[in-house]
């Protein structure tokens, strides 16, 4: 059994749309003042222990008959929204993670989670979902979904789209075996590059729709100023009717176009990763990657926009958790002196320059392209590790 995730788009009606937005309003507010009551605390008795995901849901029925208005809202999400905090305030004391951040109802992106408890989640018909507070609504997805649901995740994206994440248990079956192991050095150029020669290359979907983009980034700049330019006009000389930045309607509509290109840029590139990782994943039984530091190789701000593109850390989550499902190994390696020393002899030659693709080993005489010299270092590196474990 392994958890996964499936994601439904679902299609509220507009009273649905209000108790989704009142849902993610409530938490929002349980989150910000338990976060708040906490730092608080700790500011007051640094000696004192953390509160737990317990005791937050005890203080929760006590703030639930303060403000009644949380009553409406769906009781597990909120529990949920404790527990998650919890585990953030706990990560940021064990170094793990960053302090946790206050939630603002201006971020475009809006979710909550509830728990699946006593069938509140229900499939009807292949096409309509019941979920707890907001009733039944129809669905589109393609795929046939478990009975074993644990939670639901309702999501609003930036362009105004409603989605249902069911977290699931799934019996999954692993994929046969091909007694085949492969070495891969992520590049600029090329995506990714095997061991085996293969290389996918890489597909620059930001450009592609870089025109039509830019198109409404332009619109939206100047109508959010002349939007600004009128609401400072507005408050200068005291007139009631002063709008806010939400209420222009031309420059909510350049804000949507750029969300809907931007939207559209990550699915095709998150759809090309998806392909990708699973062609690796069906041939091969051992993957072996390097460790890149993306963050620092950003620096390079002749490299920085192509290095976002890659969204290389996107591509190492997608293969460990399809090897972990699939039956398949997943190692990381260290980068270090890879695209350097001779894959075929050991040599080292030193450093190469960027611009230097292909070299010939001073001491075999073998002729390398830079890339696939490295993969397949890369791929020595982890039969190395393998062995040692």
């Amino acid at each position: 059994m392994a958890l996964k995730g499936i994601k439904l788009r679902i299609y509220p009606d507009d009273y649905q749309k209000e108790l989704i937005e009142y849902n993610f309003g409530a938490n929002r507010f349980v989150w910000n003042n338990m976060l708040d009551m906490m730092i608080k605390r700790h500011e007051n008795n640094p000696d004192l222990k953390s509160l737990k995901a317990f005791d937050l849901n005890y203080i929760l029925t006590v703030f639930k008959k303060e403000h009644s208005w949380l009553k409406k809202a769906e009781s597990t999400s909120l529990q949920v929204s404790n527990k998650d905090l919890f585990e953030a305030y706990k990560g940021f004391f064990s170094k793990k993670r960053k302090f946790p951040r206050f939630k603002s109802k201006k971020y475009p992106k809006q979710s909550y989670q509830s728990k699946f408890v006593n069938n509140n989640v229900e499939i009807f018909d292949d096409s309509y979902i019941k979920l707890p507070k907001l009733g039944v609504m129809k669905y589109k997805n393609k795929k046939a979904i478990p009975s074993t649901i644990k939670y639901v995740t309702i999501r609003k994206s930036s362009t105004n789209k409603y989605y249902a994440i069911l977290t699931v248990n799934e019996n999954i079956a692993h994929l046969s075996k091909t007694n085949k192991a492969v070495g891969l050095d992520m590049g600029v150029s090329d995506l990714v590059i095997c061991s085996d020669g293969n290389k996918y290359k890489t597909i620059r979907f930001d450009k592609k729709l870089a025109k039509k983009k830019h198109y409404w980034e332009k619109r939206l700049a100047r109508r959010r100023a002349q939007a600004l330019k009128d609401i400072q006009y507005k408050k200068k000389f005291g007139l009631i009717d002063s709008k806010s930045l939400e209420q222009y309607s031309n420059y909510m509509k350049a804000k949507l176009m750029v969300a809907k290109y931007s939207e559209k840029i990550a699915n095709q590139r998150k759809d090309y990763l998806h392909k990708i990782t699973r062609k690796l994943v069906e041939d091969n039984d051992l993957i072996v990657i390097e460790d890149l530091k993306t963050k620092n190789l950003l620096g390079n701000h002749k490299l920085s926009r192509a290095i976002a593109n890659q969204s290389w850390r996107a591509l190492r989550l997608m293969l460990e958790y399809k090897c972990e499902w699939y039956g398949k190994r997943l190692l990381i390696v260290n980068p270090f002196k890879t695209s350097q020393i001779c894959s075929n002899c050991g040599y080292d030659d030193g450093k190469h320059e960027l611009d230097i693709r292909e070299w010939d080993c001073p001491n075999c005489d073998i002729h390398h392209d830079r890339d696939i010299n490295a993969s397949k270092n890369i791929l020595n590196n982890g039969l190395e590790q393998a062995l040692v474990k």
